[in-house]
């Protein structure tokens, strides 16, 4: 099945306050999955950080089981929704639909993301623009501190390590 048809056949819902609450321990194993691969995710390191960890979260039930099998994960920031965490069940179609998802937002504006490594590389590949502008990415990360690097990357503090990331999106700053 084509991933269209799957993301027009199943809607991505947001979340309550309430069912965030109630779903934290299955929002955190889609976080964590996703973010194995990396070590995990820097705020996400256990379900009581869910609450905290983002402000909005949108999720898609892909398959009959009862569970949701992807999140998006967004944090109100100076820029407008902030994508901070994605997660998905590791299926293919779970993983898909969480990057069209992402893709689909950040073409958007008032969406953005700081990335790096392998997401880096397929939110380029899917055509998703960088904000290769440190006025820019200043004014979005707001009070943040950073070193920029002149070619579209920076560096910051991000759970007490620092990081090279890339801004993609469409963040509103004047």
């Amino acid at each position: 099945m084509k991933l269209i048809n799957i993301l027009l056949e199943q809607s991505w819902r947001p979340l309550s306050a309430a069912e965030i609450e109630n779903d934290k321990d299955e929002l955190f194993d889609l976080i964590n999955r996703a973010y194995a691969p990396l070590g995990g995710h820097p705020n996400v390191t256990n379900p009581n950080d869910i609450k905290s960890a983002g402000d909005n979260y949108s999720v898609v039930d892909l398959d009959d089981d009862p569970e949701d099998d992807a999140t998006v994960t967004y944090k109100n920031r100076a820029g407008g929704q902030k994508l901070v965490a994605m997660g998905h069940d590791g299926s293919k179609p779970a993983r898909s639909a969480a990057v069209a998802k992402t893709v689909s937002d950040l073409n958007k504006n008032g969406y953005y993301i700081e990335v790096s490594g392998t997401i880096l590389d397929i939110l380029k590949a899917k055509g998703v623009a960088i904000v290769d502008d440190e006025t820019t990415v200043k004014a979005a990360l707001k009070g943040k501190a950073i070193t920029w690097h002149g070619d579209g990357s920076y560096d910051r503090k991000l759970g007490g390590k620092t990081h090279r990331k890339v801004m993609m999106g469409k963040p509103n700053v004047k």
